[in-house]
């Protein structure tokens, strides 16, 4: 788990240097660069999780120093690759990043099937002078680019880019399309002009100024692919084993893991099968000393039975204006709120408990259909991507005008199976990627999700409605698994959403900090994207109780902060 960073093209070594300070977070352990003069310069920052030595930092040649890796996540399978490989390529470290270009190298672009992980990577080729850089997946780690005149660069954060000299300008339809969507941006944007990033299961080829993306993974296609005409029993043992396979391989590592537990299914179960593997693993858990939002009882109910180390990690509301500027700068795009607030508390506490590794279980709602809207008949495109819109008549015309409303593929002929579908590949899962990438790094921690291991979520996808969802009860064939390690009443416990308590905090206790981000933002030039008269009737409604949801609340405090407040400036940046 790392940082990667490169400019292709006209470039000034210094460039590069600021890039990696700004992102110095995501890899503590060791910082290196590497130039092909006139051609390229790739930079990485390295946090050591497998093959602790510095013979594994990066970038990383092979051994005819050809090809030049800079890698950012894990190649879970990397022993198996390994065995397979060792025929063709000598072996001189222990770590996954040397297996990842010895498969390039033999395989071409066609290893990327072949990778079972989390992954960014980009390599350059110092013969043929051609930029090859792929994503995983389902987009778990980041991979951002931009292209300006003579000049491409790429970096694991968006900050590494206007630290090289990019200028920071929003873009403002997709700050348009959050406010009156609630929509985060589509999988190739960002908030910011000029920046794009690449979307998950897509690599992209640079040569002579030629930019060049392709999609290497089809999900659609994977779904085809998947056993046919299961019963039910041979179904659930099959996702057992992966699920089984998916944790263990999870806990490859030369540094402590643990794990952050809710009190809900999905924690409860990963709480069982890790277990399975070591039973004396730390577990993470955050309250606020509320009990009408605290899941403190549920985690401490299932701690008591299995005896894990357990973290309790209190997030207190005096702390949020502080913490939410810090967040900020590190998110560089609007966030979730509260919620990742108190959810970064717990890599802050792991770190400083030398714990390098969490798993988490962000993934089964989406591949199990675990959320009521998938059974109602509203079809509305903002499900899945925010509480509720924001109040139309608090916007100007000037902004509703370069709102694009968001537009989601639908290739199957089920509707439960698109509107899981879009959840996936466009608004709930990327969203909390970005979200928990970003928390995890900025305390140089690594976060893992077994639950997304993509051969889960393409079985799990590919079962009947009614292996999902049976008399009402979501999740059914999930919950009969954990009902084999867990009690019923945590396996067949309703679904309670993970909360905190946000709205009375922003009316109550951060009321005052609340104003202040307000008028600044009403004295601010951003100002025009609001009918300033209506937005601070809103205001005073809120505070006067009117909290049904706090979303809209939080946008505009989103947007205070990332444009309007302090900004973020790296102790080094090329002018």
């Amino acid at each position: 788990m790392c940082g990667i960073a490169g400019i292709i093209g006209v470039f000034e070594p210094r460039q590069l240097d600021a890039m990696l300070l700004s992102q110095h977070h995501r890899g503590p352990d060791a910082t290196g660069n590497y130039i092909d003069k006139n051609f390229a310069a790739l930079g990485h920052n390295r946090l050591a999780i497998i093959d602790l030595s510095a013979t594994s930092n990066q970038p990383f040649l092979d051994p005819d120093g050809r090809y030049v890796l800079v890698f950012n996540g894990e190649i879970y399978n990397y022993i198996e690759l390994k065995a397979e490989l060792k025929e063709h390529y000598a072996f001189k470290t222990e770590s996954d990043t040397e297996v990842l270009l010895a498969a390039f190298i033999i395989y071409g672009k066609q290893c990327l099937q072949k990778l079972n992980g989390m992954f960014s990577f980009a390599i350059w080729d110092n013969q043929d002078k051609k930029l090859f850089a792929a994503r995983d997946r389902f987009g778990v780690k980041p991979f951002f680019y931009s292209k300006e005149k003579d000049s491409f660069y790429f970096s694991s954060e968006i900050k590494a880019i206007h630290a090289a000299g990019i200028s920071k300008i929003p873009n403002e339809k997709v700050w348009a399309s959050y406010f009156v969507y609630g929509s985060y941006g589509n999988p190739d944007e960002t908030f910011w002009d000029e920046i794009q990033q690449l979307p998950g299961g897509h690599f992209l080829e640079f040569q002579n100024q030629e930019l060049t993306l392709k999609k290497w993974y089809s999900f659609e296609s994977a779904i085809d692919k998947q056993p046919k005409n299961l019963t039910y029993e041979q179904a659930k043992d099959h996702y057992l084993i992966l699920l089984k396979d998916s944790i263990k391989l999870r806990f490859r590592a030369d540094v402590t893991v643990g794990f952050n537990i809710s009190g809900g299914l999905d924690s409860s179960i990963l709480l069982a099968l890790v277990n399975n593997i070591n039973n004396n693993v730390s577990a993470y858990t955050f309250y606020t000393d509320n009990p009408e939002y605290d899941e403190l009882p549920w985690v401490e109910m299932m701690i008591a039975k299995t005896q894990n180390p357990l973290t309790k990690v209190l997030l207190k509301a005096e702390t949020v204006p502080d913490f939410a500027q810090k967040m900020e700068r590190q998110q560089d795009e609007p966030y979730g709120g509260i919620p990742t607030l108190a959810y970064a508390k717990l890599f802050e506490q792991a770190r400083k408990d030398n714990v390098l590794v969490l798993l988490d279980g962000q993934g089964m709602d989406e591949q199990w259909a675990g959320y009521d809207y998938y059974t109602q008949e509203n079809d509305s495109t903002i499900q899945g991507v925010s509480d509720s819109p924001f109040k139309r008549d608090m916007l100007s015309n000037y902004l509703q005008e370069k709102a694009v409303k968001p537009h989601y593929a639908k290739p199957f002929l089920d509707a439960v199976l698109n509107k899981q579908y879009r959840d996936l590949v466009y608004t709930k899962i990327p969203r909390a990627l970005r979200f928990n990438d970003r928390i995890s790094m900025m305390y140089s921690t690594e976060l893992r999700e077994p639950f997304l291991d993509y051969r889960l979520v393409e079985f799990a996808f590919s079962l009947p409605l009614s292996f999902k969802i049976k008399n009402g009860v979501t999740k059914f064939m999930l919950r009969e698994i954990a009902a084999e390690y867990l009690a019923n009443d945590l396996a067949f416990a309703p679904k309670r959403a993970l909360q905190t308590p946000q709205r009375e905090w922003l009316a109550e206790d951060l009321k005052e900090w609340v104003s202040q981000c307000f008028m600044s933002l009403e004295n601010s030039k951003y100002s025009k994207w609001f009918d300033l008269e209506e937005l601070q009737k809103e205001l005073e409604h809120y505070f006067e109780g009117n909290m049904k949801s706090s979303f809209h609340i939080w946008q505009c405090i989103s947007l205070f902060e990332m444009i309007i407040g302090i900004k973020y400036e790296p102790l080094i940046r090329y002018q």
